[in-house]
């Protein structure tokens, strides 16, 4: 008989869009012969908790592991509830951490946190940074599984030389500061006329409406695509010789590793989980937050030196293989 398991989190999917992690992960474990019971895919955030808590209460006697994604959002209570239900109901249940804001969650919900990773049977981080954050914490029953690519779905791309087409793969988020790229294009521009930005992502509190307004009135040559599947960005990013990744909290954002199996040299600031994914100068740029001066700075020196930028492009090409999955 094949293992049972529930899988609690994010199951809201839209066709236009990327698949979820959620449903990723689904699909892998089903691959493996192992069966899963999953929750929620409703939009309502009251509809969703209600489904998550039937989903697993009809099915209590038929799994044995409860699996639950934790965000730093609202839906880090979902997790929380759902953790208790598991304890109530002598469930084992494994933390999948995500969100570049999760620490700031930690230090705000001590209690519940304390609950949740003190009583997991394990915790999956993603990311090292978040692995160290937690055993920091003095829970040591963590692993580190990164986030997994599909390596053969991204074609690297040899440039001999780089031209200043600067690409940016993020929702429009206050964290992600989208703005930052946008205020950096402005100061390239004027040693480098031909320069553009195209950034591609939905918005999501308003900042998309931002960007465009201030690139309008200082009439820069900004190209927003909004939200395409992964198969298109990725197709797109081939017109573009820098990525930009400008957060002001970040975890391991899965763009930025797909921009490295491009072959695109990567600027991103030096925040969070990014120093444990980029080694500066290695095999991409780190730079400080709030500071479009930098990246300015950095793309000319990528255009200035392409010998030692594609040395950098070549290692992080090298690095992004590790997180190949098939």
């Amino acid at each position: 008989m094949a293992q049972s398991i529930l899988y609690i989190g994010n199951k809201l999917s839209d066709p236009k869009a990327n698949p979820t992690s959620h449903k990723s992960l689904v699909k892998g474990l089903q691959s493996e012969g192992v069966h899963v019971y999953s929750a929620s895919g409703m939009k309502n955030k009251y509809l969703r908790l209600a489904d998550m808590i039937f989903t697993f209460l009809i099915n209590f006697s038929k799994f044995k592991i409860v699996l639950i994604d934790v965000y730093s959002t609202q839906n880090f209570w979902y997790a929380i509830i759902i953790a208790r239900f598991s304890r109530l109901f002598n469930k084992k249940y494994i933390p999948i951490l995500h969100g570049g804001d999760l620490k700031n969650r930690f230090e705000n919900s001590t209690y519940a946190t304390t609950k949740l990773l003190e009583n997991a049977y394990h915790i999956v981080s993603p990311s090292q940074y978040y692995k160290n954050e937690v055993i920091n914490l003095g829970y040591h029953k963590v692993d580190h599984i990164p986030n997994p690519i599909f390596i053969k779905n991204y074609t690297f791309k040899k440039r001999n030389q780089f031209e200043p087409k600067l690409l940016w793969v993020r929702a429009f988020n206050e964290i992600y500061n989208p703005l930052m790229a946008i205020k950096a294009l402005e100061i390239i521009l004027i040693k480098y006329p031909s320069a553009e930005l195209c950034m591609v992502g939905p918005d999501k509190d308003g900042s998309l409406e931002t960007c465009k307004k201030y690139a309008k009135s200082k009439d820069l040559p900004v190209v927003f695509t909004g939200k395409l599947k992964k198969k298109d960005w990725t197709y797109l990013a081939s017109n573009f010789d820098i990525f930009l990744n400008t957060s002001n909290i970040d975890n391991s954002p899965l763009s930025v590793i797909e921009a490295m199996a491009l072959g695109l040299p990567v600027i991103t600031t030096n925040v969070g989980g990014m120093p444990y994914l980029i080694e500066h100068w290695i095999d991409g740029i780190l730079i400080d937050k709030q500071a479009p001066e930098q990246i300015a700075t950095w793309v000319d020196w990528i255009l200035q030196n392409p010998d030692q930028t594609r040395q950098i492009v070549i290692r992080a090409q090298k690095k992004s293989t590790e997180f190949r999955l098939g």
